[in-house]
């Protein structure tokens, strides 16, 4: 995708920058690769298997070595990696909040009117949608940026939203209405970080990658994906969750799973040592596993099935150019 590529030239950017010897054009080779998650486009995420789709391809390829190391969208990535690899690098986050588009400039959920059509694929999104109008309808919407916002001018929805720092990295921030705080639609797991996957053993490469990781990102996605790894975690549940580590190294994290209607919502708040990153996320998990209860998460992979059923029936894909 578009954005795919602009996360691996600015990575490219960034080894020319730090390391002389990697500035030729020729040093650093970008090998674009198709994903089943980038190929799929008919149907949700939650219904094909989740957040594993936009990775198993450039798994297969960095095992085959014909790679040296991948670069992900954090949040695409599965909680458990292939053995013998790891994120070994995380570049400065850029803005995590999600956005609304809305040609008729609506800016709070609130005040869409009742059947308004919102295009998203994240159960995420939607749910938290669904809290604070249930009156709305939202719609599996899912392609590049590109694409999404062609669908939105051509009328399929009134409304959709997509990450913020997608738009900022590829400079079109125009077309968000509105900023969504975390109050108002709280983020993906992951979401804004740029990650480098690697094999775990290959030095040649981690003395590039390693220099370049940002450690309160790196600390702050960590704590993030704890959380997700105690609750199990895809996204065939609509789980967020956010830490930010301040300037005197505290980490304050907040998270949630919800139902998809959005009519049941559990959420958790930690603080702690920005060094305690991960344990403070996997305790978040295991609180907010224990009040939800498991047969919580039983009927979530119960509606994640019925997803799956509705969603097996050969259908013609649209052509998504």
């Amino acid at each position: 995708s578009p954005l795919a590529l602009a996360q691996a030239y600015e990575t490219k950017r960034r080894l020319a920058e730090a390391f002389p010897e990697l500035a030729p054009e020729e040093a650093v080779e970008i090998r674009t690769i198709s994903t089943t998650g980038d190929e799929r486009l008919d149907i949700s995420l939650a219904a094909i298997g989740g957040k594993g789709l936009f990775t198993r391809e450039l798994d297969v390829a960095l095992m085959a070595k014909e790679v040296d190391f991948c670069v992900h969208s954090t949040k695409d990535v599965p909680t458990e990696l292939i053995p013998g690899t790891e994120l070994c690098t995380m570049l400065p986050r850029e803005d995590t909040r999600d956005v609304i588009i809305s040609p008729k400039g609506i800016t709070r959920f609130e005040d869409f009117p009742a059947g308004s059509v919102i295009g998203t694929a994240s159960l995420r999104r939607q749910a938290q949608i669904y809290a604070k109008n249930p009156d709305v309808k939202c719609v599996n919407f899912r392609g590049n940026v590109q694409t999404r916002l062609r669908k939105l001018k051509d009328g399929e929805v009134d409304a959709t939203l997509l990450a913020y720092a997608g738009l900022k990295r590829m400079s079109m921030e125009e077309h968000a209405t509105t900023v969504l705080d975390w109050d108002q639609m709280l983020p993906a797991i992951s979401q804004g970080a740029i990650s480098f996957q690697c094999a775990s053993d290959d030095e040649a490469t981690l003395k590039y990658l390693k220099p370049l990781s940002h450690q309160p990102t790196f600390d702050a996605v960590t704590c993030e994906r704890a959380f997700l790894a105690a609750l199990d975690g895809n996204c065939k549940t609509p789980i967020a969750g956010q830490a930010k580590v301040s300037e005197s190294g505290e980490l304050e994290f907040r998270g949630l799973v919800s139902s998809p209607d959005g009519q049941r919502i559990f959420r958790v708040e930690r603080t702690g040592r920005q060094a305690d990153a991960a344990t403070i996320g996997r305790e978040a998990g295991e609180e907010v596993r224990k009040e939800a209860g498991e047969k919580f998460f039983e009927e979530m992979q119960d509606y994640v099935q019925e997803m799956q059923a509705a969603n097996s029936k050969p259908t013609k894909q649209k052509d998504i150019a």
